[in-house]
């Protein structure tokens, strides 16, 4: 192993003295962030229960691309059966998941395709549009008559627009009633209810400044989607700023446990959760049957990738958009 891959990689050996012969590994983004602490402890277990050698490996930082390249390199080295990641730059990974692959390693991509998807041996992950659709879907039918006016402010992730964020965002706008420009990018819509699009990073205080910039174009905003929860925190706080924490709706995707609170405490209207934890568990369970049977995984029919599930969460149900309570999204969440 390189010695710079040191302080980032943490080697889970199971089965006692007699160690298991099939190794797979989890690389992740950062080993920080609740999602992909969640995803390292589905994945823990499965390899636990299944008897398999678990090496997890994360990034420094969200973007720490030439780590995950080292960590692909490491596994190859290591002869592992598999590998689980979650790339911080999507087409860029390509050659060294090439090399993987070409070595006989299965490789999943979990949450974020790589570009093309076809890179990857599959993909297991949320349905981002439907996850985006929903929470549109549920918005329109809270505002009832009223969103045929509606004021829309959208807080993306960033200007180079990666395809979860626009998964989600033209999901949002097409499950509000917003007809789509090209669904392959966000910000050519011509609806004059949309007010603009922003940016956040993802994180609190990137939705507040986001937040601001949008209300400094129409301060009557009254519904605002955003990327994640962070970011709708963050919104919020720049609502209540004004005083209209009170009259937007805000909805977000994530589902982990700080954003279903915030739902429970109407910071958010309603969120699309995702599931880390079962994503891990499952591409655990791929690894093991590529190693045992040469079998590859299968993607849900109709879909391009094995689908992980996606619920609508809020206390706030309206007809015809199926949701689960908040009380069963806490004891779903994660982080």
């Amino acid at each position: 192993m390189k010695t710079s891959l040191a302080a980032i990689v943490a080697s889970i050996c199971l089965g006692g003295t007699a160690a298991a012969d099939t190794t797979v590994c989890l690389i992740t983004k950062t080993d920080t962030n609740p999602f992909f602490v969640k995803m390292r402890e589905g994945a823990t277990a499965k390899a636990e229960e299944m008897g398999l050698t678990l090496k997890a490996f994360a990034g420094k930082f969200d973007g720490d691309h030439e780590s995950q390249v080292q960590a692909i390199e490491t596994c190859i080295l290591d002869g592992a059966k598999g590998i689980l990641l979650t790339a911080s730059d999507t087409s860029s990974i390509g050659g060294a998941v090439k090399q993987a692959r070409d070595a006989g390693l299965l490789v999943i991509a979990l949450d974020t395709p790589l570009d093309p998807a076809e890179t990857a041996d599959a993909t297991f992950a949320t349905d981002n549009y439907l996850a985006g659709k929903l929470i549109g879907q549920w918005a329109k039918g809270k505002m009832g008559d009223a969103a045929a006016d509606a004021k829309i402010g959208l807080l993306n992730i960033n200007i180079s627009q990666p395809t979860v964020g626009v998964l989600r965002n033209q999901g949002f706008l097409d499950g509000f009633g917003i007809d789509l420009g090209d669904p392959g990018k966000w910000g050519d819509e011509t609806d004059p209810r949309i007010v603009g699009h922003d940016v956040s990073d993802g994180s609190e205080e990137g939705g507040r400044k986001g937040m601001e910039n949008l209300l400094a174009t129409d301060a009557d905003i009254n519904v605002v989607y955003t990327i994640n929860e962070p970011a709708a925190a963050g919104a919020y706080e720049a609502l209540k700023a004004i005083g209209r924490e009170n009259d937007v709706l805000v909805v977000s995707v994530d589902g982990g446990c700080p954003g279903v609170q915030n739902v429970k405490s109407g910071v958010i209207g309603a969120t699309s959760q995702q599931y880390p934890l079962l994503m891990a568990s499952l591409g655990v369970e791929a690894v093991k049957k590529w190693a045992d049977a040469g079998v590859k995984p299968e993607t849900t029919p109709g879909k391009d990738f094995f689908d992980t599930g996606v619920g609508l969460i809020t206390d706030k149900p309206v007809d015809g958009v199926e949701s689960i309570s908040v009380e069963k999204g806490l004891e779903l969440c994660w982080g």
